[in-house]
């Protein structure tokens, strides 16, 4: 049979092998591949996918991988800040007035509270649920506002959010119970912080200020000292998983927190509650509209001993009025309601103005003094009918059938304004500005307390004859309490003025280290001798003038009444006031107690204010250690010490056995140079506060004084009248002198010791 080749394909026919039948292969079929050739190519493959993920290993390591890793610790990691404490404010004892405790601040970070789910609707929706069981246990556990906190749960921002500052541990607890009973940590911190507590609650208030929720300073001391009683926040950055355990990093930050520093006050705490006892009893007894504030000062170094207003407030609840009730506090505006708060919070001793009253006679009296236009006891000087007659006008005195002729002691005992006035036209503005410039009237003493301000005067040019006039006795210009007490003080301290301290020690809590703030000298405003005279002359206003309710039973005190009477220009009210320094001779103590609108009878300084000096001083006197003349017996104290023997020593040390002693030290020559002769004579018995003469090799240029005549004297008298010519006394009996070893007239070298008898009347 023939092929037919055109329409049939040729046919290739295996035999049959091992019984296995022949392949039929379509001559059009491809190749069938074999088992190595496949082999081969799947190798080939994986080679290739190898190589592509190694590329983009590579790239995702090499290229990506900073941006990467940022990426990852934008997600997992936790920066926070790590709160500093603050410094403790301290009194002069040591009493902690204001110190920090531990607490915890709550945060979020509301990106990390979500719920992962493949199913992108199902995540949000139980992401959902979730912020809101969060935001109801944190405003049940911190009794929060709900929608407020919600809103901060819900929120994108990638920032950390604070929920409640200041929390006490009882609360963290609740919430960290919470959160293990849930399983949920993510997104939620607890980080230290610390509260500010004032342990004695109102005592020191305006002085001493308060803090807000951030621990920021906002009155008084914690406000001034702030910079360097909240110290440098650390922080710290580092990983953290879904529990909130740290993930081991070697890129965790951590910068230590720097503390604040602790600061002592001259303040004592004991003192303070004595001058707060009975400002308060006084503002209540008197009814005094606006209040008061007393101010305390050591004139030596110019401490502040007591600063104190009323009314005052809780430093721990400062925005709570203690000054008005409830439901009166809840009928004010809320303009009215700061209004209110922010007077409550003034420290008035320096952030308001007074009118002084006749207290500043004290300094036109200075200034005649020093000026050599008057002298302490000449007769007949000035002239008193009941009032003055300046330009047009009559200016009334406090006695209105007047007060006679007068010395200039007498103007002080009986606070006669005519005199003043007198005595301020012989001075002239010019020259009475210039010693107010002295005195410190004209700028801010560089108290260390927030808001303080400066006197308030005429321009020089614009001061007329009444201006004159009514300056002189101290009305129509405004000065603060401060300013007043800081003057009277370079008084009592020999004419030399310090600048008023409050703080006087900064202690480093990392360190150590004490940082002690020396007192600061401004200027000698008037001489020694001047101001034993004032001292004396203010002694007579308390012994027998207008000061009399001033007196303490066992010292000697000298003061000034005031009262400024209100400006018919102005809202303003009566001012009662009484500046005192004790004891009279040396002072040790100088006390200002001002009294703003007393409205329970009499507004005069004689008899509202001069009575708290006393309750005052009879208590602080004691408590400082300063001798009282008075023993428990009832016999006056005339206890002696012997005098050491300082020959062949160096000046400086001397001076310090000497003063040690409790003597006082006049010294010729440096301290480098050795002490030859001493007077009085080693051995000799002396009482407190006398007077010891040093002399060197080359420097020994003697004094003589003229002994003045003690007899009729009291005890008191006495040693002031010995103290003005620099000798020193010895006493003998009790009563007033009736006798002394030494003749009147007798010249005597500076240092002798006078003994003088005394017998009762």
């Amino acid at each position: 049979m023939k092929s037919n080749k055109k329409n049939n394909e040729k046919i290739n026919i295996k035999p049959i092998r091992n019984g296995v039948s022949s392949q039929i292969v379509h001559k059009s079929a491809k190749k069938t591949l074999t088992i190595p050739q496949r082999l081969k190519i799947m190798l080939l493959i994986f080679f290739l996918l190898l190589i592509l993920l190694i590329g983009r290993l590579g790239w995702l390591q090499i290229v990506q991988g900073a941006d990467l890793k940022e990426a990852m610790y934008n997600q997992l990691t936790t920066s926070r800040l790590i709160s500093p404490k603050r410094g403790t404010i301290y009194d002069s004892t040591g009493k902690a007035l204001a110190r920090s405790a531990q607490v915890d601040t709550v945060s979020i970070n509301a990106d990390k509270i979500v719920v992962k789910h493949e199913d992108e609707e199902v995540a949000q929706i139980k992401t959902k649920a979730l912020k809101e069981k969060v935001a109801k246990a944190f405003s049940d556990i911190f009794e929060l506002d709900y929608d407020e906190t919600l809103r901060k749960v819900s929120s994108e921002s990638k920032t950390v959010q604070t929920i409640a500052k200041k929390v006490e541990k009882d609360k963290i607890d609740k919430l960290k119970e919470w959160m293990k009973e849930n399983k949920i940590y993510s997104g939620i911190n607890i980080d230290e912080d610390t509260k500010r507590y004032y342990p004695y609650n109102d005592l020191a208030s305006n002085l001493i200020g308060f803090c807000g929720t951030d621990n920021q300073g906002l009155e008084g001391i914690e406000a001034k000292w702030d910079s360097v009683l909240t110290g440098t926040p650390g922080k710290i950055v580092s990983s953290q998983d879904a529990v909130q355990d740290l993930i081991p990093d070697q890129n965790k930050t951590y910068i230590a927190a720097q503390n604040g520093n602790d600061i002592t006050l001259t303040i004592d705490a004991n003192i303070q509650t004595i001058a707060e006892k009975y400002l308060e009893q006084a503002c209540k007894e008197n009814k005094c509209s606006d209040g008061g504030n007393v101010i305390i000062m050591d004139p030596s170094n110019g401490d502040i001993l007591a600063m104190a207003t009323y009314p005052d407030y809780n430093l721990n609840t400062p925005f709570t009025p203690t000054n008005i009730s409830e439901e009166d506090w809840e009928k004010l505006s809320s303009e009215q309601q700061n209004t209110t708060l922010q007077t409550l919070w003034n420290n008035r001793a320096i952030t308001s103005t007074y009118e002084p009253g006749s207290v500043f006679k004290i300094i036109t009296a200075a200034a005649g003094l020093e000026e050599n236009i008057v002298t302490e006891d000449q007769a007949n000087v000035f002239k008193c009918s009941g009032y003055q007659k300046v330009a047009n006008m009559e200016i009334g005195c406090s006695n209105k059938s007047g007060h006679g002729s007068q010395s200039l002691r007498d103007a002080l005992k009986n606070s006669c304004n005519p005199a003043f006035m007198q005595l301020g036209k012989k001075i002239g503005a010019a020259t009475l500005y210039r010693y107010y410039d002295a005195f410190g009237f004209f700028d801010k003493t560089g108290f260390a307390s927030s808001e303080e301000v400066s006197g308030v005067f005429w321009k020089l040019q614009n001061v007329g004859e009444v201006e004159l006039a009514t300056m002189s006795f101290g009305q129509r210009f405004r000065i603060t309490p401060l300013q007043m007490i800081t003057a009277v003080s370079a008084v009592a301290n020999n004419g030399v003025l310090m600048q008023p301290r409050i703080v006087k020690e900064i202690t480093n809590t990392d360190t150590g280290a004490v940082t002690s703030i020396e007192p600061t000298q401004v200027r000698q405003v008037i001489s020694k001798e001047t101001s034993q005279k004032l001292l004396d002359m203010l002694k007579t206003v308390v012994e027998d003038g207008t000061g009399k309710s001033a007196k303490v039973k066992g010292y000697t005190v000298a003061g000034k009444t005031g009262t400024s009477e209100p400006d018919d220009n102005d809202n303003s009210k009566y001012v009662a006031s009484f500046a005192a320094l004790s004891p009279a001779e040396s002072p040790e103590v100088v006390v200002l107690i001002t009294l703003y609108g007393p409205r329970a009878g009499s507004h005069s300084g004689s008899v509202v204010a001069a009575p708290v000096a006393s309750q005052i001083l009879s208590e602080v006197l004691p408590y400082l250690g300063i001798p009282s003349e008075i023993t428990e017996s009832g016999t006056k104290n005339n206890k002696t010490t012997t005098l050491p023997n300082v020959v062949n020593k160096t000046v400086s040390e001397a001076k310090k056995k000497i003063e040690k002693a409790g003597f006082n030290c006049k010294i010729s020559g440096k301290e480098t140079d050795i002490v030859t002769e001493q007077m009085p004579r080693a051995g000799t018995p002396l009482l407190k506060d006398a007077t010891v003469f040093l002399y060197t090799q080359g420097n020994d240029t003697r004094v003589s004084q003229t002994v003045p005549n003690l007899k009729g004297m009291t005890i008191s008298e006495a040693k002031s009248a010995l103290k003005k010519k620099n000798l020193n006394i010895k006493i003998t009996g009790s009563g007033v002198v009736t006798n002394q070893d030494i003749p009147a007239g007798t010249s005597v070298e500076e240092g002798t010791v006078i003994v003088v008898t005394l017998q009762k009347k």
